[in-house]
C-alpha cells in the first residue's frame, strides 16, 4: 500500500449514532478487524458499522489493524474518543480507590468562591456538596429527590464552569413542566441572568441558553447538534429517566446522538432506575459514552446492591428525603374484593386475554394493551365497554338493580354499573369522606381518563377538580384545588400530573385506584405531596387500593422489587421501605420484559 494511502477511514455513519470503518483495499484486513467488535456489521465490500459506544468501549482493539500510521479519523469522533478515554481514566481512578476516595476532598466550604462573580443565588449545605461532587467530575449524575434544588445545583455547576472558561453555553433538556423552574432559577441565581430562549424551532445568534422538551428532540437534533458544536456546551438533561431507553427510543436515540457533541453532560433525576439496571446502563451510557453501560453492567453483576451502591457512588451525588429533614410519609395498601358479578367477569376475561397472551408472548405492544384491558378490569370491567364517547363515564345506579336472569356476560359487563358498584370507587369514597372531615385535601391517581370522569361524577359533593392529558383549563383547577375551601378532592393521572407540580402545601393525602409497571412515575407522584418545606409535624398518608386476586397483586410484587432495587443501588432506605405496603384492613405501565413474566403467570393461573 503506498504511503500516502489511507488504508483505513474511521468516521460517523448514517446513523449519529454509529461510527463506519472503510477502506478501499485491505478488505480481509478490515473484516478481520470487525470480528473483534461485539456489534459491528457489514455494509459494503469495504465498510463496516458499529455503535460508537461499542467503538469507544473497545478502541485498543484498532491496534489490531496492520497499517495504524494510514489510519485517518474525522475531527469530532477523534476528539470523543480522546475525551472518553481521559474520562475512563478518570473514572477508573475514582473506582479503584474507592473507598478511600473522599469527598470532603473537594473544597466544599469554599465551593461559592468558584462560582463566579455573576452568581446571586443561596444555596444550602447539601446544594454546596453536590455542587462540588459534580465540579469534581468530568461529567456527572446528580439524583437528588425532588425539592433537592437540582435545578438551582446544575446552574451553579454552569456558572462555575462558565467562570472558569470550560463552557459557554447551555442546552437543557426536560418537560414542559421544567421550563418554569429554569427560568425561575435563572433570574433570581444569575446577574446578569442567562439569555434563556425556549426553543420554537430557531435560535437566536444571542442566546446562550437553550431549553427544549423531549417531545420536540426528533425533529431538532441536526440544528440543536450545529448549536452544540458552535461553542463549548454543557449539555443537561433534566427528569433524564425519561430517555431511559437509551439508543432504543426515540428520546434516548436523539440524547445520546447529541451528548457525543457536548463539551460537559450532567443528568439530573431522583428516579435513576425505574425499572432496574438496563435503566441506569442507559443513562450512565449518556454521561460516559463507551464506559458508562460497562462501569453499571460491572457493578451489578454480582447481584449484591450494596455493594454496587458502594462503587458506583462516586459518580453521582445524591440528596435524600432524610437528609431534607422531611417527616415520613406513611404509604399503606387496602385490599377489596371483588363483588361476584365483578369477579365472574373477571375471570372470564382472563380467560379469554390468556390465549392472547399465548400466542403474542415476544410482542410487548400486543401484551402491554392486555396488560391495561386487566388493569381496567380490576377497577370495574364495565371500563372495556364502549360508551357514547371513549371517555364517557359510568352510569351507576343506586342502589343498585337485581341482576337479571338469563343475560349474558357481555351485557351483564355493559351494564354492570347498574347492579354493582366498583369496590374501589366505594374505598376511594371512603378515605375521601374521612379526610374531607377532617379537613383534609385528597389527590385521587387513576391512569384512566374514563375512569377519572366517572370519580368526578361519584364524588361532586366534594366539588373535584380534573386534570388530565386532555383538560384544557389545567392550571384553572389546579387553582381551585390549591385555594377552594369547598374543592376538597383532585382527580389526576400520574402521567399529566406526576412530574413539575408541587401540591404539599395543599395536600397530604393521596388515593391511588390503580398503579401500572412504572416504578419512576409512582415515585414522581408521591413527591408532589412529600417534598422540601413540609413543617416537622406534617402527616403525609397515601392509600394504595387493591382489588384482592387480579394483576394488581402482579404489579405491587412487581413495583416492590423494581423500588427494592432503585433504593439499595442509591443507598436510600426511604425508597427500599416504599417496596413493602403496610397492609391495613378495608373499610369496605411501564410493561418491561421481567413484567411480562409476571403477567403470564397471572393469566395461566386463571384459565378460562
Amino acid at each position: 500500500m503506498p504511503e500516502s494511502a489511507i488504508s483505513l477511514q474511521i468516521s460517523f455513519g448514517d446513523s449519529p449514532l454509529t461510527a463506519r470503518l472503510s477502506t478501499s483495499e485491505s478488505y480481509d484486513d478490515l473484516h478481520r478487524l470487525a470480528t473483534r467488535f461485539q456489534n459491528a456489521r457489514r455494509t459494503g465490500p469495504g465498510s463496516v458499522e458499529l455503535p460508537i459506544d461499542d467503538l469507544l468501549a473497545n478502541l485498543v482493539e484498532l491496534a489490531a489493524w496492520p497499517y495504524p500510521e494510514s489510519v485517518s479519523w474525522d475531527p469530532d469522533l477523534a476528539e470523543l474518543a480522546r475525551t472518553t478515554t481521559r474520562d475512563a481514566q478518570d473514572m477508573a481512578s475514582r473506582l479503584e480507590t474507592f473507598p478511600s476516595f473522599d469527598q470532603n476532598s473537594v473544597d466544599i466550604l469554599h465551593v461559592e468562591d468558584e462560582l463566579g462573580p455573576n452568581w446571586r443565588g443561596n444555596i444550602t449545605a447539601f446544594q454546596r456538596r453536590d455542587v462540588a461532587h459534580l465540579l469534581s467530575l468530568r461529567h456527572g449524575a446528580n439524583f437528588s429527590v425532588p425539592g433537592a434544588g437540582k435545578t438551582r445545583v446544575a446552574l451553579a455547576v454552569f456558572s462555575a464552569l462558565k467562570h472558569k472558561g470550560e463552557v459557554e453555553q447551555i442546552l437543557i433538556i426536560g418537560p414542559k413542566s421544567s421550563y418554569e423552574s429554569w427560568i425561575t432559577e435563572n433570574l433570581q441565581c444569575l446577574d446578569p441572568p442567562l439569555r434563556l430562549e425556549i426553543f420554537d424551532g430557531k435560535i437566536s445568534p444571542a442566546t446562550n441558553g437553550v431549553i427544549i422538551n423531549y417531545e420536540r428532540l426528533r425533529n431538532s437534533t441536526n440544528m440543536l447538534a450545529r448549536w452544540l458544536t458552535s461553542k463549548s456546551t454543557l449539555l443537561l438533561l433534566d427528569e433524564a429517566h425519561r430517555m431511559k431507553l437509551g439508543a432504543d427510543g426515540v428520546y434516548g436515540s436523539a440524547c445520546m446522538a447529541l451528548g457525543t457533541r457536548a463539551r460537559r453532560r450532567i443528568i439530573l433525576t431522583g428516579t435513576p432506575a425505574p425499572n432496574g439496571a438496563r435503566d441506569l446502563e442507559n443513562l450512565m451510557a449518556f454521561v460516559w459514552p463507551g464506559h458508562g453501560r460497562q462501569i453499571v453492567n460491572r457493578a451489578v453483576a454480582g447481584g449484591n446492591l450494596a455493594h454496587a451502591s458502594q462503587v458506583l457512588r462516586p459518580l453521582f451525588t445524591r440528596t435524600t428525603k432524610a437528609e431534607l429533614g422531611l417527616p415520613p410519609m406513611t404509604l399503606t395498601q387496602r385490599t377489596v374484593e371483588m363483588p361476584p358479578l365483578h369477579r365472574e367477569i373477571y375471570e372470564g376475561l382472563v380467560g379469554m386475554y390468556s390465549a392472547r397472551a399465548a400466542a403474542c408472548q415476544d410482542d410487548l405492544q400486543a401484551l402491554g394493551k392486555i396488560f391495561i384491558y386487566l388493569l381496567m378490569a380490576a377497577i370495574s370491567p364495565a371500563l372495556l365497554t364502549t360508551g357514547a364517547t371513549a371517555h364517557e363515564p359510568l352510569a351507576y345506579r343506586v342502589p343498585p338493580l337485581p341482576i337479571p336472569n338469563g343475560s349474558n356476560l357481555i351485557e351483564l359487563m355493559r351494564d354492570l354499573p347498574s347492579y354493582e358498584l366498583s369496590p374501589k370507587y366505594t374505598e376511594a369514597l371512603n378515605v375521601i369522606a374521612y379526610n374531607a372531615s377532617h379537613g383534609r385535601k385528597t389527590i385521587v391517581w387513576s391512569s384512566f381518563i374514563r375512569s377519572l370522569n366517572t370519580l368526578a361524577n361519584i364524588l361532586q359533593g366534594y366539588n373535584p377538580a380534573l386534570v388530565h392529558g386532555g383538560t384544557d383549563n389545567r392550571e384553572e383547577e389546579i387553582r381551585r384545588f390549591r385555594l377552594d375551601p369547598d374543592c376538597m378532592v383532585l382527580l389526576s393521572n400520574p402521567a399529566t400530573l406526576g412530574e413539575g407540580i408541587s401540591l404539599h402545601h395543599e395536600c397530604h393525602d393521596a388515593v391511588y385506584i390503580d398503579r401500572d409497571f412504572a416504578a419512576g412515575r409512582f415515585l414522581q407522584s408521591l413527591d408532589r405531596i412529600h417534598r422540601l418545606g413540609l413543617s416537622a409535624d406534617t402527616e403525609t398518608r397515601a392509600v394504595v387500593l387493591t382489588t384482592k386476586n387480579t394483576i394488581d397483586e402482579v404489579v405491587n410484587q412487581r413495583l416492590g422489587i423494581k423500588l427494592e432495587f432503585m433504593g439499595r443501588i442509591l443507598d436510600d432506605p426511604s425508597v427500599h421501605e416504599l417496596a413493602d405496603l403496610a397492609e391495613e384492613p378495608s373499610t369496605v405501565g411501564g410493561l418491561d420484559p421481567t413484567d411480562v413474566q409476571d403477567l403470564m403467570r397471572h393469566l395461566r393461573a386463571n384459565p378460562a
